[in-house]
């Protein structure tokens, strides 16, 4: 059985006080809280094994290299990777997509060429294409959301034609708590010949994923948002696609030979891990996945989706409610408006009640437009959160709207 409370008492921050109120933390789509089992291990490795990695041939480096690779293999093992020269380190979702965008883009687009998005992409997921857009000339096609939040797959598939070169969309919205149908989108896409990348950062810590199901070319994911450090991230590519792709970055590590005349580059995955890695954040990050793992991402989103449900149905029942995204396939997001209360204020004196909440566009404006809103107030769910928090942040909505 899921014990929720056996699994608070991992996470000290849970138990203090806000303007004297208990902490009720439910802006876990933006970052989540640690557990101290991954606090204590990056204390652990400063402390008593911190060394420069790879190359080193001292007794230090050469610990500090197996941590770090072993934190490679359990990412491996986590998204179900073929090898783990196909899990490269960044420091998050932003710059694993940043790191597709500039090198696919330079091998592989051109002037003209078209990459597929979505209407409801975190900016990560737009901005980096328009970068390319502004250096290449290349040009973003939409796929449309409906009115409940969902992806209309039928436009999908009539935004392919000769110019496609990738698809890149998320597979959780962060706004709405849409879960995207990605084993389709990628059916789709490699039907066109065309390879997929997938926003990962809202669906690894709240269910199994599993890069080789999904059949997807590329998977981004941050490690802060599934219970890791902050700074590190993952970018799973096939290895057909990375050994393709140019480097990101010049310098240390990344090469094999280097002359004035001519430079040659390390084996996948180091060709994209120029400088010094976040070791430490790695052995966290691995500390972290293996939290999750023994907790078990079935039961994990077992209890997701039941505090999902619930607030649904608890916030359903204020008055001047409006919720959006009505997704069938619906994951510990909810984003909602009351009446004519701006969010900010909402967000603002709900935080004096002790509830942590996200106001704002939540880096997804073009998604604001579609719903004609200029923000929301988003509440998102953690595996230690509870039915008696979401009965406080429904209380506390209330107490808000009573003061307007």
């Amino acid at each position: 059985m899921y014990d929720v409370a056996e699994v608070r008492k991992d996470f000290p921050i849970l138990g203090r006080e806000v303007y004297g109120k208990p902490l009720v933390y439910l802006d876990n789509a933006a970052t989540v809280q640690k557990p101290r089992q991954v606090v204590e291990a990056m204390s652990e490795e400063y402390y008593n094994v911190n060394a420069n990695v790879h190359r080193g041939v001292h007794f230090l480096s050469q610990q500090a290299t197996e941590l770090h690779e072993a934190a490679r293999e359990t990412v491996r093992r986590f998204l179900n990777a073929r090898s783990t020269a196909e899990i490269v380190f960044t420091r998050g979702t932003t710059e694993s997509i940043n790191l597709v965008a500039a090198c696919f883009g330079e091998a592989f687009m051109r002037e003209g060429d078209e990459v597929i998005v979505s209407e409801m992409e975190h900016h990560a997921n737009i901005v980096s294409w328009q970068l390319l857009q502004a250096r290449k000339g290349i040009r973003l096609r939409v796929i449309p959301v409906d009115d409940r939040g969902q992806l209309r797959m039928d436009e999908y598939e009539r935004l392919f034609n000769e110019r496609t070169r990738i698809v890149s969309v998320t597979h959780v919205s962060n706004v709405l708590g849409t879960v995207n149908p990605v084993r389709r989108i990628v059916d789709v896409a490699h039907a066109h010949g065309v390879p997929v990348l997938i926003d990962g950062a809202q669906s690894t810590p709240h269910f199994a994923v599993d890069v080789q199901s999904l059949g997807c070319d590329f998977f981004a994911f941050s490690g802060h948002k599934v219970y890791g450090p902050t700074g590190i991230g993952v970018l799973y590519g096939k290895e057909e696609w990375l050994d393709r792709l140019p480097p990101y970055m010049g310098g240390g590590e990344m090469i094999g030979h280097v002359s004035f005349e001519h430079t040659t580059f390390a084996d996948l995955p180091l060709k994209f891990e120029a400088g010094t890695p976040d070791y430490v954040a790695s052995t966290g990050l691995a500390r972290a996945l293996d939290y999750v793992s023994g907790l078990g991402m079935d039961a994990i989103q077992a209890h997701e989706r039941d505090l999902t449900r619930y607030a649904l149905d608890r916030l359903r029942e204020i008055p001047g409610m409006r919720i959006l995204g009505e997704a069938d396939d619906h994951d510990a997001v909810v984003s909602f408006l009351v009446g004519n209360i701006h969010h900010l204020d909402m967000g603002t004196l709900l935080d004096r009640l002790g509830i942590a909440v996200r106001t704002g566009h939540h880096c997804a404006e073009p998604l604001m437009r579609r719903f004609g809103v200029e923000g929301t107030v988003r509440a998102s769910f953690a595996l230690y959160n509870t039915r008696a928090e979401i009965d406080a942040l429904a209380d506390g909505i209330v107490r808000v709207s009573r003061m307007f």
